[in-house]
């Protein structure tokens, strides 16, 4: 029974992921990736993440833990969220596979300077591959 509702839930997530236009088929913009389509940190941001770590990123607690972006002393290393947006980390899926560098590159950049963040190094693309296993 448990493996269903995996199945069901796997299912029905791909399927609002599909369905809002988010994501598509083919060629990613660095690195050959299918996925996300959106560009700029703010528009993956508020498209892709906030559905899990909320608009203000301050994140969640309901079904699941969705750890705050907002005042988060972890971003300070800027190889930490590259490395858990490329590979994922607990429940948080690897995103790598459906964004390119430059997109990875712009969400960390993003996250890094907003939310009561203010880390201001930035990562580029080239970091991003350099962090893919």
């Amino acid at each position: 029974m448990k493996s269903a509702f995996v199945v069901l839930g796997s299912a029905l997530l791909l399927g609002l992921t599909v369905s809002s236009g988010a994501y598509a088929q083919g060629a990613g913009a660095g690195g050959g990736r299918g996925g996300f389509t959106e560009q700029g940190g703010e528009a993956i941001f508020k498209n892709v993440c906030q559905g899990c770590h909320m608009p203000d990123a301050k994140g969640a607690v309901g079904a699941g833990m969705y750890p705050a972006l907002a005042k988060n002393p972890k971003l300070e290393v800027a190889g930490y969220p590259v490395s858990v947006i490329v590979n994922g980390q607990k429940a948080m899926p690897a995103l790598g596979g459906m964004f390119s560098d430059q997109q990875v590159a712009d969400v960390t950049n993003y996250i890094r300077t907003h939310f009561g963040n203010n880390y201001k190094d930035k990562v580029t693309p080239a970091d991003v591959k350099a962090a893919r296993p």
